[in-house]
């Protein structure tokens, strides 16, 4: 009983710390015409999950290709802003996966992505039920994660298209201050002219 108990905790201690560090978010910056990959090498029957958001630049779309070790496409996402692509290893190698902004010529991309859910399963391995439901709530959790990640990056592109539209009203008013007091400084100019020009007539 006690050595039960002790491989229990042992195994939620090691799924902890392998979850810890695959929770956090990664922000890269893909350049216009470029492509950036990634890599995981895992075991068959490893199941990983990448999740992905554009959070500025162009129309917020990228590209996203997941490929197997034999370059077979697992999954393939055309100009989507947000995306997630699961998976269980069919076989032992490198996983690849991409964001491309081949697509623009002009505009960068700023990509926040996640890679979470990264299981190791070991041979002959035999998982007791409250260690699956365990590994389920964890990456219930990371799912959790990635949404509110999204509506962060997602309010911070609202925010700053605010900030951004607040300041062009802005100097709009001030250039059209600038522009009536300019237009009565004229007309006073021009009409105190006129008197005078009259007034030597």
């Amino acid at each position: 009983m006690a050595r039960s108990y002790t491989h229990f905790i042992t195994s939620i201690c090691f799924l902890l710390l392998a979850i810890i560090p695959l929770i956090s978010a990664h922000m890269i910056e893909v350049a216009a015409s470029k492509k950036e990959c990634f890599f995981e090498d895992l075991h068959e029957n490893d199941q990983m999950t990448v999740t992905y958001q554009v959070g500025d630049g162009g129309h917020l779309d990228i590209d996203f290709t997941l490929t197997d070790p034999e370059n077979v496409q697992l999954a393939k996402h055309d100009k989507q802003n947000t995306g997630s692509a699961s998976f269980a290893a069919s076989k032992d190698g490198r996983y690849e996966y991409c964001f491309s902004n081949e697509m623009s010529s002009v505009a960068d991309k700023w990509v926040s992505f996640n890679v979470h859910g990264i299981i190791y399963v070991a041979e002959d391995e035999v998982v007791a039920p409250v260690e699956r439901e365990i590994r389920n709530l964890a990456i219930g959790l990371t799912s959790v994660k990635d949404e509110q990640e999204y509506i962060v990056v997602r309010e911070r592109r609202h925010r700053d298209t605010a900030e951004s539209t607040n300041d062009r009203v802005k100097w709009w008013s001030v250039m059209q201050t600038v522009v009536l007091f300019s237009v009565v400084a004229w007309q006073v100019y021009y009409l105190k002219s006129f008197f005078e020009v009259k007034r030597i007539i």
